[in-house]
């Protein structure tokens, strides 16, 4: 590879994040109501996006909303979201937290856990079935989710997915992103021909920064909703047994 692909790969992620707008700030907070939402997305931003869960993730709640035909409860991670891939590590830990206490309170909600680029790889983190190899977690997080709350989470939907040639590139100890055996079933994965984050290979990019508005959320979207209804039936068949 090119010293010149080198650099188109590794600026891939600042200048997808530079076409960037910031979203609705409504949607930069956590469900405060009372009342449990039926379901409740979790979702990391993309590196250099503002505070709340970016511009791929606003499309990809707002297709949610209109197949669901109704609103559905959203928590942006927090974590830096900055060219620091290891702290990443605090969204894993922030995300770890969110699915588990939203599991705890409100056991009824299905949890749908998503992410976008860099946040991609902390909702993939955050489903591992262990710690993987180099990567730290904050103190206050000792380990993997307890299995007990995969049954939570109805689907994980993730976009443009760093690929372990692109970590090595950013973050030479940066581990592959394994997703746990529990989510592997209930996990989509949209990557855009030519995205050089996720497609070994690629130098198109634009390709990753198109999945607000290429249908790739409507997809994904689709494939929640779908997780969802078959939740919903399976846990019909285990209330009527």
């Amino acid at each position: 590879m090119t010293n010149h692909q080198l650099r188109i790969l590794a600026a891939t992620f600042a200048s997808a994040a530079a076409v960037l707008g910031p979203q609705a700030a409504g949607q930069a907070q956590a469900d405060t109501n009372p009342a449990c939402s039926a379901v409740e997305v979790v979702f990391a931003r993309g590196t250099f996006e503002a505070p709340g869960i970016g511009d791929t993730g606003q499309a990809f709640v707002d297709s949610l909303n209109a197949k669901l035909g109704q609103p559905v409860g959203v928590y942006a991670v927090d974590y830096p979201a900055s060219l620091d891939f290891q702290a990443a590590a605090n969204g894993v830990a922030d995300a770890s937290r969110q699915v588990q206490s939203i599991a705890t309170t409100c056991p009824n909600t299905k949890i749908v856990l998503g992410g976008y680029s860099q946040g991609a790889a902390v909702a993939g983190y955050t489903t591992a079935s262990a710690i993987p190899a180099g990567f730290t977690l904050p103190a206050d997080i000792t380990g993997p989710m307890p299995a007990s709350v995969a049954s939570h989470v109805a689907a994980v939907a993730l976009f443009g997915t760093p690929d372990p040639w692109f970590l090595n590139l950013v973050d030479h100890s940066a581990p592959p992103i394994t997703i746990g055996d529990a989510y592997v079933n209930k996990t989509v994965q949209e990557c855009n021909q030519g995205d050089p984050v996720c497609s070994p290979g690629g130098l198109d990019r634009s390709a990753h920064s198109a999945y607000k508005n290429n249908g790739t959320a409507d997809q994904a979207a689709a494939f929640v909703v779908n997780q969802l209804s078959s939740t919903a039936v399976s846990q019909t068949a285990r209330d009527s047994a």
